[in-house]
């Protein structure tokens, strides 16, 4: 079985930074893709950040310049730097991984993390 946990969260100040972290673990042969997403209460979840394993970045507008992906392949382990956040970052973050557990087979398992909660103050 493979899991995603994730660590980081928290209550933090408009202006400040804060760092998440997400760790894949269980059979894994390679990790693909791996982002973070977010769902605020009464909202959509939606694509905050993502990053394929030969690093290449994509960012939702809101939060260009403010956040940054980042990934270390031999760990199986996702960041997200968070810094300058605002209140309307509050949201439940959520890592997700494509994760290719054998390399006898070409399935790939779209892996969730259970979600940890950012709080931003103004």
């Amino acid at each position: 079985q493979v899991q995603l946990v994730e660590s980081g969260g928290g209550l933090v100040q408009a202006g400040g930074s804060l760092r998440l972290s997400c760790a894949a673990s269980g059979r894994i042969f390679r990790v693909n893709a791996m982002g973070w997403y977010r769902q605020a209460t009464g909202k959509q979840r939606e694509l905050v950040a993502s990053i394929t394993n030969s690093l290449n970045t994509n960012y939702a507008d809101s939060v260009k310049g403010r956040f940054t992906i980042s990934r270390d392949n031999a760990k199986n382990t996702v960041y997200l730097q968070m810094n300058s956040p605002k209140p309307e970052d509050t949201a439940v973050y959520y890592c997700n991984a494509d994760i290719r557990p054998s390399r006898w087979s070409d399935s790939i398992l779209k892996v969730w993390g259970q979600g940890t909660q950012v709080t931003v103050s103004s």
